[in-house]
């Protein structure tokens, strides 16, 4: 079965130890393309540095929870990273109304200048978007912001044309937030959020995403689907360094693309559709969203 991950943090101090290995084990089990999103300046050139050293794709932004702290001249430094053609698209960033590390307005401040800079660059802009259970106010906040910026009109399609110009990492949220974000062309990314309570309506959702616009992701080192492993590292030496990104602490399962196999099965089946289809449409839709003339 073709796989891609269309969202892993492999520059994080998880996989300090045993990165090479990481990324073997995800080429073992079919993964073709593998994309790494930084959470801040820092995060987003390390992520450029390792699309350049393996073969990966890079995309450089802001986390919503980092939004508060993010100063002007980091984000001068990931404007510069924005044109290296290692970078396919802009983020992570969005809205997270749930743990709130970051307050409404500077998210939305920040939200901002990566919808700016993804239709000025002409690369499609990575969405996180979390709400409080029970409350959509993330996802409605996103869909307006998007709206208002010229996502799915104009200013879109003279950026984008008929390519998504977003994406919906780690879809959470419900049925008819997912249908607005469709109704604009964009892409909707599927990870190991999906088996949880209360997502229940991503196996809808799942099932209305047009196959050139579907995105299967790990979100590594975090989400890990059930039947992942305890992760066990290396060096007790070597733990992860704390903070509000990728580099903060995890406990129990550690993440990793290898993993993408069992969400990929899982929308197979809500699809009603082999692994060997939906495993060529996952590549054929992450070619269309994330181009590189590079790439082989």
């Amino acid at each position: 079965m073709r796989l891609v991950d269309s969202h892993a943090h492999l520059q994080a101090d998880a996989f300090a130890l045993d990165r090479a290995a990481v990324m073997d084990a995800a080429q073992h089990v079919g993964v073709e393309r593998i994309l790494v999103p930084g959470w801040d300046h820092g995060s987003s050139a390390a992520a450029v540095e390792l699309a350049r050293r393996h073969g990966l794709d890079a995309a450089v932004g802001v986390h919503p929870h980092a939004a508060a702290i993010a100063t002007d001249a980091e984000w001068a430094a990931i404007e510069k990273l924005a044109v290296d053609p290692l970078v396919v698209a802009i983020g992570e960033t969005g809205l997270d109304f749930d743990r709130m590390y970051s307050p409404p307005e500077a998210q939305l401040a920040n939200l901002r200048r990566h919808l700016r800079l993804s239709l000025a660059a002409g690369k499609p802009v990575i969405l996180h978007c979390r709400s409080a259970a029970g409350r959509r106010d993330a996802q409605d906040a996103l869909i307006a912001e998007l709206r208002a910026a010229g996502f799915g009109g104009a200013a879109g399609r003279a950026s984008f044309g008929d390519r998504p110009p977003a994406v919906l990492h780690s879809f959470s949220g419900p049925v008819d937030y997912a249908g607005a974000a469709l109704e604009m062309g964009i892409a909707v990314a599927f990870g190991g959020l999906v088996f949880r309570r209360g997502e229940e309506d991503s196996a809808e959702v799942v099932r209305l995403v047009p196959a050139d616009r579907l995105l299967v992701e790990t979100d590594s080192p975090y989400l890990a689907p059930p039947g992942v492993p305890r992760y066990r590292p290396a060096s007790p030496a070597d733990p992860p360094a704390a903070g509000v990104g990728p580099t903060a602490a995890f406990a129990g399962r550690r993440n990793s693309p290898e993993w993408v196999t069992i969400t990929a099965q899982w929308v197979a089946e809500r699809r009603h559709e082999s692994p060997d289809s939906i495993g060529e449409g996952l590549v054929m839709a992450y070619d269309a969203t994330f181009r590189r003339d590079s790439r082989a």
